[in-house]
């Protein structure tokens, strides 16, 4: 599969689907979303309609979104009454609404009506994904346009620290955004498939590929593996994807954080550990974590750097010296590369991509 950089994403439909994918007559693979939709239509989760389209530039429905779900989930989608006084039984998606509300999915208005042609807005389809893959996991983004006292900012920041989606470049959501389904799509194949959350990051990331496997030498001589997988939620049923680092039999779950402001890492629901400040400037000085009892600086000494690893020699490496005069460096696409102590030991070093 190819991959976009861009926000997000689904489209569905509601009735018989094509025997494939690149059958929709308007969906090109030129298309933002072409892999994300091509992979919820192989997966069963979006069918075309009847003319052969699968309209992905527009806007997602609740009702559609209660459908998606429901296939998601492989909830019953038999015409039923319903709680909503504008969901009559006759309703294409009442069943599928009615499921969806009693596994508490979605939510109806205080007025006892669910709107089901009522398009949803991007900071609506942050809590409706929030709630129907039941993240924990939060990281506080810090946009521009979500208050800290909206409804939906803590399901915006849950999806960036589950990299299903990061916003737009100039740090912003638009959460009253109509949501299309090429972008609901988007976000349902991230939350679904590691693969497709390579594409959620800013640019010229120091993020690891989530597809691959590394490996490092620790000072002791052991070897971490660290390894990008589903693991059951610290808080609550479920599963979520973390970047699990495995020594000997122990297993250790971690984050990493990225925003325009810093790269960071760190074990869920505990502190950060900064290891980069943004823009990456020499002579820029940052705190190396969220709970340092005290002044803690890193500094940036250096940018373009050579150093060599086990795994291979960069040339592009960011230098950091710590407050003790230890050095690690980082690199874009592969994080924290090597760490060497005040003393000249080797702490940590990458040996293995694969």
């Amino acid at each position: 599969m190819k991959k976009a950089l861009i926000p997000v994403a689904i489209v569905l439909s509601l009735f018989l689907s094509l025997p494939a994918a690149n059958a929709a007559t308007d969906l090109p693979e030129s298309h933002p979303f072409y892999e994300e939709i091509d992979y919820l239509m192989e997966k069963g989760v979006i069918e075309s309609y009847p003319d052969g389209t699968v309209q992905p530039d527009a806007f997602v429905t609740r009702a559609e979104a209660a459908v998606m779900f429901g296939r998601l989930k492989g909830l019953s989608s038999t015409k039923r009454a319903t709680a909503f006084r504008d969901v009559p039984a006759e309703h294409f998606a009442s069943g599928s609404i009615a499921e969806a509300a009693k596994a508490g999915y979605i939510l109806g208005f205080p007025d006892g009506t669910f709107r089901p042609d009522e398009p949803v807005n991007r900071g609506d389809l942050a809590v409706m994904i929030e709630r129907f893959f039941g993240l924990n996991f939060i990281f506080h983004f810090g946009y521009k346009d979500v208050a800290e006292k909206a409804y939906f900012h803590d399901a915006v920041c849950r999806l960036a620290a589950s990299s299903i989606s990061y916003g737009y470049s100039d740090n912003t959501f638009r959460p009253h955004l109509q949501a299309t389904r090429g972008e609901f799509s988007a976000l349902l194949a991230r939350a679904l498939e590691p693969e497709f959350k390579n594409d959620v990051k800013i640019g010229r990331s120091y993020q690891r590929d989530k597809t691959k496997t590394y490996t490092y030498r620790h000072e002791d001589g052991q070897l971490a593996v660290d390894r990008f997988v589903s693991v059951p939620a610290v808080i609550g049923p479920g599963t979520e994807f973390v970047w699990e680092t495995r020594i000997g039999d122990a297993a250790y779950p971690e984050l990493e954080y990225e925003n325009d402001e810093l790269f960071a890492n760190g074990f869920p629901y505990s502190e950060q550990s900064f290891y980069l400040a943004y823009p990456v400037q020499v002579g820029k000085k940052f705190t190396a974590s969220d709970h340092s009892p005290g002044p803690d600086f890193n500094t940036i000494t250096g940018v373009g750097e050579t150093v060599e690893t086990e795994y291979k020699t960069f040339t592009n490496a960011v230098e950091v010296t710590t407050q003790d005069g230890g050095k690690y460096y980082m690199v874009e696409g592969f994080a924290l590369v090597k760490w060497i102590e005040a003393d000249g030991t080797v702490s940590n070093e990458l040996i293995d991509v694969e």
